[in-house]
């Protein structure tokens, strides 16, 4: 007879229900794979009436959580709520009764992820968490075992599918971002709330999960400087095609020397580099390690079927353990000690991509390029566009590499000109 493992589902929606669906159709793939039987015991969900996508036996259902946490035969939970509260608390008690935890939670790991996973191992117990960046993507599993001797970099992300639908949009077809936002929610991209994807905080959250894995460290979330895409014009997506990038909405740590740089901001990308063809809702993970090299990892962000099938990778992941009688981890992490700071935005270095409206008089570009060059900020190219309307023309410049907040300080200064018609927009330029 298959060993079977019992396995409690707190959340039953879209992920929820897509790895119940998974786990029933694939179920003599997956056992004859593994070795065997991964059966969900109950399911916890406030609404056991709504109709999915997947025929499940309506004893198996609860609406009380301690239902599945105080089981004694189940061995793994799986939380797919969200939000910290009270999907804290569930992991924890999970934990704590000796029950093994998948989850696709990254606010909650990135905020509380510090204490869980010291209570996972205080415990003998594991948190596997494939879902919570890429979906689908094997970005946990990679950066945990298969560049397990790797040192690491750099990391540079498109982790958010509904910024990058966006941008995507206004790129491809000539929208407004306002036009752009309309078309995701209408196609079920975006939220009717959207503010957590297009203002960066998801891609942050990711971020913070990417970095521990990859350095050992957990940054908070407001010691990442975060900044999103509602701000960026079509115009500027134009200019930045026609000097030969794309605006992304990078998740970005780069290690230097002993310090890191964590940041979320939109970012111009050359052409030529391979996150700049990612499209639509896909996602994708530059990294660059000391062994392996430059690595891309590319795939759809979002999705049921593409999340769920993670969440199921995790489960086979952690039944192997169980089936063995083995301590599965929650993730060998060795926190690198060569770090000792994190570099803040003002000391940041980078190359910027300026638009400047202006007056259409002589000498302005002289007193812009004045002020600059007070900053020691120089400029690699500029280009006078045709004029808007009467008497004001967009100035755009690309500028060499220079500091941040000296960069910051010039534009406030040339913001201050009668001659300047609109706010300046700099957009950071990552060579990648």
């Amino acid at each position: 007879m298959m060993h079977k493992i019992n396995v409690g589902l707190i959340g039953f929606g879209n992920v929820g229900s897509g790895a119940v669906k998974i786990l029933s159709d694939r179920k003599s793939l997956l056992s004859s794979k593994i070795g065997l039987d991964i059966n969900i015991k109950k399911i916890c969900d406030k609404d056991v009436l709504s109709k999915r996508n997947v025929s499940v036996d309506k004893g198996l259902f609860t609406r009380d959580a301690k239902d599945i946490i105080n089981d004694p035969q189940i061995d793994i939970i799986v939380e797919l709520i969200g939000g910290i509260h009270p999907a804290k608390e569930f992991i924890m008690e999970a934990l704590k009764k000796g029950k093994s935890v998948v989850t696709a939670n990254k606010a909650l790991l990135a905020q509380e992820g510090r204490e869980l996973f010291a209570l996972a191992r205080d415990r003998g117990k594991s948190i596997y968490f494939e879902a919570s960046v890429g979906a689908g993507i094997p970005i946990i599993k990679a950066l945990r075992e298969g560049l397990v001797a790797n040192k690491f970099s750099g990391i540079f992300g498109i982790v958010n599918g509904t910024s990058n639908f966006i941008l995507s949009n206004m790129s491809e077809n000539d929208l407004s971002f306002s036009v752009a936002l309309n078309e995701a929610k209408a196609k079920g991209f975006a939220e009717k709330d959207p503010t957590l994807d297009i203002e960066g905080i998801d891609s942050a959250h990711k971020l913070i999960l990417l970095i521990y894995l990859c350095f050992g460290k957990f940054v908070a979330l407001e010691d990442i400087f975060i900044e999103g895409i509602s701000h960026v014009s079509l115009a500027d997506v134009k200019y930045a095609a026609d000097l030969g990038f794309e605006i992304k909405l990078l998740a970005i740590a780069k290690k230097e020397f002993d310090e890191l740089e964590v940041r979320v901001h939109p970012t111009l990308i050359p052409k030529s580099h391979l996150l700049s063809s990612v499209s639509g809702v896909f996602n994708a993970i530059y990294v660059s390690s000391d062994l392996a090299g430059n690595l891309l990892f590319y795939g759809p962000g979002a999705g049921q079927l593409s999340a769920a099938s993670a969440v199921v990778s995790d489960l086979v992941d952690l039944t192997q353990g169980l089936k063995a009688g083995m301590f599965r981890p929650t993730l060998h992490i060795v926190e690198d000690r060569s770090i000792k700071k994190l570099r803040r935005i003002g000391e940041i270095k980078s190359r910027h991509y300026i638009r400047l409206v202006t007056a259409d008089k002589p000498g302005v570009l002289a007193k812009i390029s004045g002020v600059l060059a007070k900053f020691g900020i120089s400029i690699a190219s500029v280009n006078q566009k045709e004029k808007q309307k009467a008497k004001v023309v967009p100035i755009v410049m690309v500028t060499h590499e220079a500091r941040e907040k000296d960069l910051r300080s010039a534009l406030e200064m040339i913001g201050r000109f009668d001659v300047i018609k609109e706010k300046p927009v700099a957009i950071r330029i990552e060579d990648v």
